[in-house]
């Protein structure tokens, strides 16, 4: 299996690192009915909820997967709150060894939530102490070794284990059949999104006018995260040149200084596309020889900057490689040639 590497940080990245912790708490729903979109998740989350509570039951676990910055961890806040449950939340990688999640798992209170980010990376030892802990809530401690191996049974309360992960091919069965309960966050339509950053926009105490509210909204690949902080740098640009109001104008100006275009392509998108129309004949062309030829990692060019062409139908993922579309063409004003292929966005 090949190991995640760090990728860097960029503005219309979905590393939640790269927000000011306080302010995205602050603007973080705590409730299902603040909740915007996602309805489908919202109302089955809603009656299980309701049917937990009703009969003085843990929730069952869940598993909410989907792209980054669609607000994963927020439900999994949320999901505590409407159960009147305590959360602890932990990642996939900081779980090193198993004495640290029996640790976790013996101090939850009656129906409290366990909250493990990034679950598909998981090691593989602290993932099997789970197993008993989401069937029977029990987890077997092994002490000592060899021939005076002896397992003990240790008890715990009953709980919810809620894991969120971007990669659920990498989630081991035994695991995945663990989870009741199943939920895929997708990207957000840029309505959905004008109602995230207006809410922002309140909490925060900026002048924000519709048309401004638009104009972010388009440009937040369909990811709330993403509408978050660049509201927050829109509303940086506005304090100093535009009086503190966010309009139209005072939007486009601040986010074509971040090199954020009207389609919410970055320069790293930019050149992504160059690179194969220019350098490679519009493709097709493998990933790796795009990642040498910007000196960038393939890895960060996979996770980060293809999902999104791919969604707006600028680029093609084919057997022989990446290969540019017709629409890339345009948007880039670049002559497009006959047999550019053509392919619809996928939202």
């Amino acid at each position: 299996m090949k190991e995640d590497k760090p990728i860097r940080e960029r503005l219309l990245g979905p590393d939640e690192q790269q927000d000011d912790d306080a302010c995205a708490t602050r603007l973080r729903p705590t409730t299902l009915a603040e909740f915007i979109d996602q309805e489908h998740v919202k109302d089955n989350l809603a009656i299980a909820i309701e049917a937990a509570r009703g009969r003085g039951e843990a929730l069952d676990h869940a598993l909410f997967y989907g792209p980054p910055g669609l607000g994963k961890t927020t439900l999994a806040h949320i999901v505590a709150a409407e159960m009147g449950a305590d959360i602890v939340a932990t990642s996939g990688p900081a779980l090193e060894r198993a004495g640290d999640l029996i640790g976790i798992l013996t101090n939850l209170e009656p129906r409290g939530v366990l909250f493990i980010d990034e679950i598909h990376r998981l090691p593989r030892v602290v993932e099997e102490y789970l197993y008993g802990a989401m069937e029977d809530f029990t987890v077997d401690f092994v002490q000592d070794k060899g021939p005076y191996a002896r397992s003990i049974k240790i008890p715990i309360n009953p709980c919810c284990i809620i894991g969120a992960t971007t990669r659920t091919g990498l989630i081991s069965a035994p695991l995945r059949e663990r989870f009741g309960i199943f939920h895929h966050l997708d990207f957000y339509p840029d309505d959905a999104l004008v109602a995230i950053v207006q809410r922002s926009a309140r909490i925060l105490g900026i002048e924000l006018r519709d048309d401004g509210a638009h104009e972010i909204a388009k440009r937040a690949r369909g990811t709330p995260r993403i509408a978050n902080r660049l509201l927050r740098r829109v509303r940086d640009y506005a304090q100093v040149r535009r009086e503190g109001i966010i309009d139209h104008r005072a939007a486009d100006e601040a986010l074509r200084k971040l090199g954020v275009d009207e389609r919410g392509l970055d320069g790293l998108d930019r050149k992504f596309l160059n690179t194969i129309i220019r350098q490679y004949g519009g493709g097709p062309v493998g990933v790796d020889a795009i990642a040498a030829t910007l000196n960038e990692e393939s890895d960060t060019l996979e996770e980060m900057v293809e999902p999104f062409l791919l969604k707006i139908g600028f680029v093609n993922r084919t057997s022989r490689g990446r290969q540019a579309t017709a629409a890339a063409y345009e948007h880039l004003g670049e002559g497009a040639p006959a047999e550019a292929p053509r392919q619809q966005p996928l939202f």
